[in-house]
């Protein structure tokens, strides 16, 4: 046994001998977060000038059409069928649309949905080494997704959904397709005699995008064997093969508090944490304030703000050596601010409203968002 613990002593000296020098020449890099490894960005998005407004911390309050993009447990909690349009004005002139589709059955227990989002350009010219000025000819690109959802209550407090989707990312003349799932849960019950809201969501669980298309088709020629007498060599079609392409999944756990409700007025306060599989986690933060049928007249207003924090908008590269650090100062101050309103009117049997957002970029500028509603 002496002899046993001696052997082993001396083989652990000679390791921590061997590894201290390789150790010291071994740098861990100091941030492996996943930037830019995903595909169909388009799919964070959002959904109507609400939520935009809201920043996107709105997984925990959606109980309306747009619940079907946020949480599809909302849906569940939807009092009559509704649909609503959105047209969102993004960066460098393109443009997302949305709109939803909502119908409870079972006397409220049960809900469907459809969904349709797009976001793309068209008629931009093709610069290339050869022709930097343009070769005279245009491409667009149009990505896309249709989504079904179905939620249920399975309490009086509590709901779950589930979204299934089908994705289309048309990018010139090459296309890939894929497929992807959403799942969300909403706790609701009192706090303090207060609406409180907590939700679990994660979002765009599927399949990868592998592009195929005519812009992949090329002509080789073979080159000649070495050591024999050059033959020449016909051109041959072959194809290009690109990588295949994830999801940006997103996590999200949200919640919400009616901090102030009477009959007529009500304020909102709430959160969300975001854990993307492509950025560091992000959070925001934002409030509702709610004054519903001003005057007996049937008409609603709501103001909206929020704020929220997503890494990657605020990189900053400081040297070769000196990695990516986050900084919060200049203009990427304004990134993540969002805020906006609502208007509408609503009777027994029928409600309409409009919704706008603005949400900064940072350096990118700021965008607006515009909804219109009609449920019945």
């Amino acid at each position: 046994m002496t002899r046993m613990i001696r052997s082993f002593s001396g083989a652990l000296a000679a390791l921590v001998l061997v590894a201290g020098p390789v150790a010291a020449q071994v740098t861990l890099p100091s941030d492996n977060t996943a930037y830019g490894t995903t595909a169909a960005e388009f799919l964070l998005l959002g959904a109507g000038a609400r939520g935009l407004s809201l920043g996107g911390a709105y997984a925990a309050l959606a109980t309306d059409v747009t619940s079907l993009y946020y949480n599809p447990a909302g849906a569940a909690q939807i009092a009559r069928p509704g649909a609503l349009f959105s047209s969102y004005s993004y960066a460098v002139n393109t443009k997302y649309i949305w709109a939803g589709l909502a119908l409870p059955f079972s006397g409220g227990a049960r809900t469907v949905g459809l969904q349709i989002g797009n976001f793309g350009f068209s008629g931009q010219p093709v610069y290339t080494v050869e022709n930097p000025d343009g070769d005279g000819t245009k491409y667009s690109v149009a990505q896309t997704f249709v989504g079904a959802t179905y939620a249920q209550n399975f309490s009086d407090r509590f709901s779950a959904g589930l979204t299934f989707k089908a994705i289309s990312d048309a990018l010139g003349k090459t296309s890939a397709n894929a497929f992807a799932v959403d799942f969300g849960t909403n706790f609701h019950a009192q706090a303090m005699n207060r609406p409180i809201r907590v939700s679990f969501v994660i979002q765009n669980l599927g399949s990868d995008l592998k592009h195929t298309g005519s812009a992949l088709d090329q002509t080789v020629t073979r080159p000649p064997v070495p050591g024999q007498v050059d033959v020449p060599q016909e051109a041959q079609p072959a194809e290009l093969q690109t990588k295949e392409w994830g999801l940006p999944v997103m996590f999200r756990v949200g919640a919400s508090l009616d901090a102030y409700s009477n009959e007529q007025t009500r304020v909102t306060v709430l959160s969300e944490f975001t854990q993307p599989n492509n950025n560091r986690a992000g959070f925001g933060f934002g409030a509702e304030f709610m004054l519903n049928d001003i005057g007996k007249s049937g008409f609603f207003f709501a103001g909206r703000g929020s704020w929220s924090y997503q890494p990657d908008n605020t990189l900053d590269y400081v040297g070769a050596n000196a990695g990516f650090q986050s900084t919060m100062s200049g203009k990427e101050n304004t990134d993540g601010l969002a805020g906006g309103f609502g208007l509408g009117y609503r009777r027994p049997s029928l409600e309409l409203g409009f919704d706008y957002a603005y949400r900064s970029l940072g350096l990118l500028g700021g965008t607006n968002m515009m909804s219109f509603t009609v449920s019945w």
